[in-house]
């Protein structure tokens, strides 16, 4: 296993709604135990509803407002603020500004499962 990922290694998906960069987790080789990465929602755009069912979530607000659902609910969020999302609960995240939002975002399994609600 790599312990170091060199900046140009980082795995990139974009979407329509804004992209998702992986650092760590099993498919970057460089981690047995969680996943890491950024997530950059464009303004006004959020990401589909889905929940993780092998994984808790933890979500930290680098720059940008979103309103973020769980659940039922819906938690405003800004620079500085972080979320614990546990396994199974539905959520997503809503760009409420008018810049990209960057959320670093951390999963406590390193083949981190996703479904679509």
């Amino acid at each position: 296993m790599k312990y170091l990922l060199k900046a140009d290694e980082a795995s990139q998906l974009h979407m329509e709604w804004g992209s998702l960069t992986w650092y760590t987790s099993s498919a970057q080789g460089n981690s047995e135990s969680l996943t890491t990465g950024l997530c950059v929602l464009n303004a006004g755009e959020s990401n589909p509803r889905h929940y993780h069912p092998n994984c808790d979530e933890v979500l930290h607000v680098l720059e940008g407002k979103l309103l973020h659902s769980f659940g039922d609910d819906e938690i405003p969020m800004g620079p500085g603020d972080t979320i614990n999302i546990p396994r199974d609960v539905v959520h997503n995240a809503r760009n409420t500004g008018d810049i990209e939002a960057r959320l670093f975002i951390c999963f406590s399994s390193s083949d981190r499962q996703t479904m679509a609600v």
